[in-house]
């Protein structure tokens, strides 16, 4: 797996290809926004993102990359504000880590955002379509059309939605998706959830497909 690590800091930076290499991981390294931004490539399998860059803000580096790649991006920053993370998430990032941190929790985010970007559907694997209220989404080959029209999904954004089409109309409690999305169990990410869920919202308007289940979850609101 080819990770683009963007860090200023060349310990940090050092330090962390270093384990990313023990690991497995071709590393591909940038010290500053523009370089990553040129950087990005298809091979390009998941981006660890610095926020504090000396040329261009992370946040706008995060935003630059999501308008021409649905490549998973991890922030990973000593801006532990709240703040910070929905303003990361509504750049684009699929997740956020706060530094200090462990490497190996990272790297455990890493597999996690690109796990399901990485799978090819077994011969003769049936198709995981929505289609309804004007609203295509093709969840097997990760695309997704309004009015016919080409929309941008994130990974992250397809593995919530991938999670309520496997049960449509049924709601799923916010822990099931934070769990199969996230691969984890710690409510801090209930707040990451419900910024994703109004990316996705925003993105499928005047749609209303994912419905809020008071006290418990989501649901796709199909037949």
């Amino acid at each position: 797996m080819e990770i683009l690590v963007v860090e200023d800091d060349e310990r940090v930076s050092d330090a962390l290809s270093a384990f990313l290499a023990r690991s497995g991981y071709s590393v591909h390294r940038a010290t500053d926004g523009a370089a990553a931004i040129d950087a990005v490539v298809p091979e390009t399998e998941a981006v660890i993102l610095d926020l504090g860059l000396p040329d261009i803000d992370g946040i706008d580096v995060c935003r630059r990359i999501r308008a021409f790649s649905g490549v998973p991006i991890i922030i990973a920053t000593a801006r532990s504000q709240v703040e910070e993370r929905i303003r990361g998430l509504h750049a684009g990032a699929d997740d956020f880590v706060v530094k200090p941190y462990d490497v190996r929790e990272l790297v455990a985010r890493i597999e996690a955002v690109t796990r399901r970007s990485r799978t090819v559907p077994g011969l003769g694997e049936p198709r995981l379509v929505i289609d309804a209220q004007d609203v295509y989404i093709d969840i097997t080959n990760r695309y997704a059309t309004v009015a016919s029209t080409a929309i941008e999904l994130t990974p992250k954004e397809f593995e919530i939605l991938e999670v309520l089409a496997r049960y449509p109309g049924v709601p799923v409690p916010r822990d099931r998706i934070i769990r199969e999305v996230w691969g984890t169990d710690w409510s801090g990410f209930n707040r990451s959830l419900e910024v994703h869920v109004g990316s996705i919202r925003r993105k499928l308007d005047p749609n209303s497909l994912i419905e809020t289940v008071r006290g418990l979850g989501y649901r796709l609101a199909v037949s």
